[in-house]
């Protein structure tokens, strides 16, 4: 489910370049070099911009409920967690060292206790 996510956001994300780079405010975008400049004259021109337009909210509108569809299901609670919080809990981490036993007979040595500075007089 997540891989058809991200490759339904990949494919809106092309889609919306598409869409954004074809759209011109002053009609000189790359609508017009891909011979849709006889379709501007057909549908007449602020027709082509409000579908540019439509279709660019639309496809933003997608990527952002696509992106937020694949947060939920990377961070539910479910069985549907990522492959990579699966593994950080399956990963096992080295015990800690424990400090060395000091040898038999030897005396360890302990700490001088700490005194209070005297107040100078």
């Amino acid at each position: 489910m997540f891989t058809l996510l991200v490759v339904l956001i990949l494919v809106v994300c092309l889609l919306l370049a598409l869409v954004v780079l074809a759209q011109n405010p002053k009609g000189g975008g790359l609508s017009n070099q891909f011979g849709s400049g006889g379709a501007a004259n057909l549908m007449g021109v602020k027709r082509t911009g409000d579908l540019l337009e439509k279709l660019t909210w639309g496809f933003a509108i997608t990527l952002i409920v696509l992106s937020l569809g694949t947060h939920m299901i990377t961070f539910g609670d479910g069985p549907a967690r990522s492959i990579n919080q699966q593994r950080a809990q399956q990963v096992k981490l080295p015990a800690p060292a424990a400090p060395a036993a000091p040898a038999p007979g030897a005396t360890v040595p302990t700490p001088a206790p700490a005194t209070a500075p005297q107040p100078a007089q």
